[in-house]
């Protein structure tokens, strides 16, 4: 049984698979000074909601876009599972594909995993949106490589950066107004901050499209995109789990690599 962690700036999402499939996930808030055991605490009621002993777990593998969360999960995992993880971006992983940019080991673990799940799953060419702390448009060519993308603040951050920088707007939560054209504060940094998302979303898929010059499958994926999903139409495909797909897969790829 295999235990996939995938570690963002906001959210740290754990899930259970056998073979090619997810038995459970559970997602607590990112905190990099949360020890070994703490989240052992976490996941051993959850795991066991599920009539899973901790001891089953037999692999893991982690994805991690924050640094200082990975010395505290590495003893998580020989600690409370006798388990060495797999780290994404080591030199003992094997992805399977290539990463067609100019410096291929800047690449973010998130975004080289989303890419392993997407042509997993979809038919490449393919651009996947991660609605994240950043929101991350990555281009998968036809062979399955990973061709470049863009990087945005994501839409809560955008909103932070407005309350701190204008000191009579309030911090307030997104969600989509009825009408563009608000008539109170709060609706008027809704309208703003939501459509004017949607806009540089549906901006940016055109662009991109255009650019590569070929016909691409549009999937979304991240906290927020069930959000924007219905409303870009140019979205094909909603997929919560993308990145948890793609962890599992490059795991299953490192131990046939390997001979296992």
């Amino acid at each position: 049984m295999l235990l996939a962690i995938d570690v963002g700036n906001t959210n740290t999402v754990f899930a259970l698979f056998v073979d090619e499939t997810m038995l459970g996930s559970w997602r607590c808030v990112t905190q990099a000074q949360r020890t070994a055991d703490e989240y052992a605490v976490f996941l051993r009621g959850l795991i066991q909601e599920k009539g899973i002993a901790l001891h089953s777990v037999t692999a893991i593998i982690i994805g991690s876009v924050v640094p200082e969360a990975n010395f505290n999960l590495t003893k998580l995992c020989r600690e409370h599972f006798n388990c060495e993880p797999l780290m994404v971006g080591s030199a003992r992983v094997e992805t399977g594909i290539k990463v067609l940019i100019d410096h291929p080991e800047e690449i973010g673990a998130d975004r080289l995993i989303n890419a392993v799940g997407g042509a997993l799953t979809y038919k490449p060419p393919l651009l996947i949106i991660d609605f994240g702390t950043a929101t991350t448009f990555d281009v998968v060519d036809a062979g399955g490589n990973y061709a470049g993308g863009a990087i945005s603040p994501g839409i809560n951050l955008s909103l932070q950066a407005l309350h701190m920088a204008a000191a009579k707007l309030p911090l307030i939560g997104i969600a989509p107004t009825q009408r563009t054209i608000a008539t109170n504060t709060n609706d008027a940094i809704r309208s703003g901050i939501y459509w004017g998302y949607v806009g540089l979303i549906e901006g940016m898929i055109k662009r991109i499209k255009t650019e590569f010059g070929q016909p691409m499958t549009v999937v979304a994926t991240g906290g927020l995109a069930p959000m924007f999903a219905d409303v870009v139409k140019e979205i094909n495909h909603l997929n919560d789990h993308l990145t948890l797909q793609g962890l599992a897969e490059i795991y299953r790829r490192t131990c046939k690599a390997n001979g296992n």
